[in-house]
């Protein structure tokens, strides 16, 4: 008998391993979650092998954002949420069960509210165990009434979580630090995983009153200043114009692995600024923006040149990152008829001329974006074939059929040749799918109606994407517009899937999995707030985004990918832009932070740490600034 179980266990091991998960026993607890081989940690995790474990603590940190807030609740899509408080994952003032990685892959988490977690050979349910210190800051424990109240409260009212956790179906407490979280299907290799991605909410606070005596409403947006259990919490604030954090000194995880070395100022001040040019002005002056995240090439390039750079005051610097690159693109919204038929949309991604953007706007920095999974095994490339090749085949006569024939790639415009021939193209593909060129302007040929849209932007950024882009399509006869609103008008009409076309940004991991849902499921496409920009309503897609979430082993997801992003590519549901693979960062040389930074996110923040010295003689010389 004992043979027997030994033989079982050694072949789930085997089984596990071969499916890229860590080899410990179904149903052990297990204080490190991956989805790809294990941590490199082990179970004798300290710390970050890249902090310093006695990084200083003190300090303010200054950051200034653009726009407004109006709301302290994220989970909903009602409301602008303030700095600090983020609509997925905890923020600052919440923790969540478990912590992702900052310098590993394959969706790493380590323990944070639950010390252990556990799950079935099956994947039908997943098990949670609290650590008993976690506490919120009015020193009451997180209980297992917390945990389940949260996962309720969050499915029901958070458009990502409703997805994410689409498939569990219930959470109750088996003890007094456990909870057990039941599934509806099994074989979901990384939903007892996801679990650990929950924020706890405190479910005392939120069923209680306010100062008033009214009874709080988590369902609606908030400025009263909630109750939290991570690192900081609000000391203080101006509606809509400024948010102090303050870190609580007896925070219950400051010595958790994944805590030590990191989250080391005193203060967070976030500086709300309606003007794009004044934030950048607020940022050279000092005093209101110690550490400016540059995302403008031009700028990179050629704005940080003013008087504290040059005394040495404010430094530049470049962190490579290793992690997926986002698929950033011009989103073509189908719930407008316009952008329904392939062909147009085929014909309006033609007309993006990267090259000469990219020479003339870029300095050069940018590589062009060619699949929804950039800078993974994940990317589709080539031909379909192998297991690809036959989940793809089942939907043959339903998928352009160039998807078996071609291999996707968008225009080179790499001679002066290049743009006749490109446009013509695009007008060729218009003329397939019923439009003509009358008077030089692009018309219905059924109709006469004009083929007109507007891309909806909110800062200078978008008028450098789009002003070359909208050249080129007028010289076809296709009347696009720029309409650039203030940032809060802008997250609104998003959120509601209220334009024709904005710059989406769809970022992803090395494991893909329930999030996709979020993306691109025909669900999504109804649900404000949903990351399906485009409107994307096909079996197919849906389909796959199962395939996915379901897949048997790493081979399996890979090759579902593959078809997802294929698919996703042939469709034209944006036009692609660009990455790069590296996070540009300008600072007040106020700071200390490791020599090694986290390669995979380029830059932990949170790993850094106040000079006091340096802050004090930048405060003098900049008179009241830094």
């Amino acid at each position: 008998m004992t043979v027997g179980r030994t033989l079982l266990k050694s072949l789930l091991a085997a089984a596990l391993l071969a499916a890229g998960l860590q080899a410990t026993q179904a149903d052990e607890w297990r204080t490190t979650s991956s989805l790809i081989g294990e941590s490199k940690y082990g179970d004798n995790f300290q710390h970050y092998d890249y902090v310093n474990p006695n990084a200083p603590k003190g300090g303010m940190l200054n950051s200034v954002l653009l726009g407004t807030y109006d709301s302290f609740n994220p989970y909903i899509v009602q409301g602008s949420p303030a700095a600090g408080l983020v609509g997925f994952g905890g923020g600052l003032l919440y923790d969540t069960l478990m912590e992702q990685s900052t310098d590993e892959g394959g969706s790493i988490s380590h323990p944070l509210i639950a010390d252990a977690y556990k799950y079935p050979a099956d994947y039908s349910s997943a098990t949670y165990r609290l650590d008993p210190r976690a506490k919120w800051h009015d020193g009451q424990p997180i209980t297992t009434d917390d945990v389940i109240w949260s996962f309720q409260v969050l499915k029901a009212n958070s458009p990502q979580y409703s997805r994410y956790f689409e498939n569990v179906t219930d959470a109750v407490a088996i003890s007094d630090r456990e909870v057990e979280f039941h599934f509806n299907q099994k074989g979901n290799r990384e939903l007892p995983k996801i679990i650990g991605d929950l924020a706890v909410l405190p479910k005392h606070w939120w069923e209680g009153t306010d100062a008033n005596g009214k009874k709080r409403d988590v369902t609606k947006p908030t400025l009263e200043i909630p109750l939290g259990s991570a690192a900081y919490k609000i000391a203080s604030f101006k509606p809509g114009s400024e948010i102090i954090w303050q870190r609580v000194p007896d925070y219950w995880a400051a010595k958790l692995p994944v805590k030590i070395g990191r989250e080391n100022f005193d203060t967070r001040r976030y500086t709300y600024i309606l003007d794009d040019n004044a934030a950048w002005l607020a940022f050279t002056k000092g005093g209101l923006e110690d550490i400016n995240r540059e995302y403008s090439s031009r700028k990179w390039a050629t704005a940080y040149n003013f008087p504290a750079i040059q005394a040495g005051d404010v430094v530049k610097k470049d962190f490579q990152t290793q992690a997926p690159q986002a698929m950033q693109g011009f989103v073509l919204n189908q719930r407008r008829p316009l952008f329904q038929d392939r062909l147009v949309r085929e014909a309006l991604t033609i007309p993006f001329d990267f090259e000469s953007m990219n020479r003339t706007l870029f300095f050069g920095f940018n590589t062009r974006t060619s699949s929804y999974f950039q800078g993974t095994e994940l990317a589709s490339s080539g031909l379909p074939q192998g297991k690809e090749l036959e989940i793809l085949e089942k939907y043959r006569d339903k998928l352009p059929p160039e998807l078996f024939t071609q291999e996707f790639k968008l225009p080179v415009y790499d001679s002066p040749q290049a743009e006749r021939k490109y446009l013509k193209q695009a007008v060729d593909l218009f003329a397939q799918a019923g439009w003509v060129i009358k008077g030089g302007k692009m018309v219905n040929a059924k109709t006469g109606a004009l083929f007109k849209f507007e891309i909806l932007g909110w800062n200078d950024t978008d008028q450098v994407i789009a002003s070359p882009y909208i050249a080129n399509l007028r010289k076809i006869g296709v009347d696009a517009t720029l309409r650039i609103i203030d940032q809060t008008q802008y997250i609104n009409r998003v959120n509601n899937f209220d334009f024709d076309v904005v710059t989406g940004l769809f970022g992803q991991s090395d494991s893909p999995g329930n999030e996709q849902r979020d993306f691109w499921s025909s669900k999504a496409a109804d649900a404000p707030g949903s990351r399906n920009l485009m409107g994307i309503k096909d079996p197919i897609v849906d389909a796959l985004v199962d395939r996915i979430i379901f897949a048997t082993d790493r081979d399996d997801l890979v090759a579902a990918t593959h078809a997802l992003d294929r698919i996703l590519l042939w469709n034209f549901y944006v036009v692609p832009q660009y990455h790069r693979s590296a996070v540009w960062l300008a600072y007040w040389d106020k700071f200390g932070f490791p020599d090694k930074q986290p390669a995979y996110v380029g830059a932990d923040l949170d790993s850094w740490w106040i000079d006091l010295d340096k802050e004090k003689a930048l405060a003098a010389k900049y008179k009241g600034g830094n």
